[in-house]
């Protein structure tokens, strides 16, 4: 492994994702929301850093290429799973997720399938523009967690961020199709075997 600068910075994000989820496990609430969201903030940030300092630096590798989309992957489906479960289990949450998780793991087998010629299936402006949204959403939603501990459940601003949370994700769930299916257009040549 060629250890630059923005592969420790991958690398770093993909152990951040289970860090995440293991906030839960050894805290009480709010210190594990405050955790979770200083962490998935965090890592979300180094994602813009290590591609831009990988293409500034010319240190683009091949590990690097491949372990950036797992990583993001990590810390979206790790971190929607914590939310989920620690929900009231409305679907107006668990529909985006699932939308959200399901054309995570496809387009990944998709990639898996086609092997090398898995090239045509280059992240978009688009998808990354969906990954955004994903972590933006997930962030806002960790910080409902954080203001309903300290302020309560039912005030304004903890209703006003699950909702804003909630439009946020339903928009990343419909960027997250739209990439699933702009994958899917250019893969089925390749799938009629």
């Amino acid at each position: 492994m060629i250890w630059t600068v923005p592969n420790i910075l991958t690398v770093l994000r993909l152990l951040a994702a289970p860090g995440v989820a293991v906030m839960f496990l050894y805290f009480h609430r709010p210190w594990a929301d405050w955790f979770a969201l200083t962490l998935f903030i965090s890592a979300a940030i180094t994602d813009w850093f290590d591609g831009y300092l990988a293409r500034a630096w010319k240190q683009t590798t091949k590990l690097g290429t491949m372990l950036d989309p797992i990583a993001d992957k990590a810390m979206v489906v790790i971190a929607l799973m914590v939310i989920v479960g620690y929900s009231s289990m409305s679907p107006w949450l668990v529909l985006p997720a699932t939308v959200i998780l399901f054309r995570e793991v496809f387009v990944s087998g998709l990639r898996e399938f086609l092997g090398d010629t898995a090239g045509l299936l280059k992240v978009t402006k688009l998808a990354k523009w969906k990954t955004t949204a994903q972590m933006v959403a997930i962030a806002v939603l960790f910080a409902q967690g954080v203001f309903e501990h300290y302020f309560g459940a039912q005030t304004f601003g903890a209703v006003a961020l699950g909702h804003v949370g909630l439009w946020l994700l339903w928009i990343a769930a419909a960027l997250t199709l739209m990439t699933g299916y702009d994958y899917l257009h250019k893969a089925r040549p390749y799938l009629k075997e």
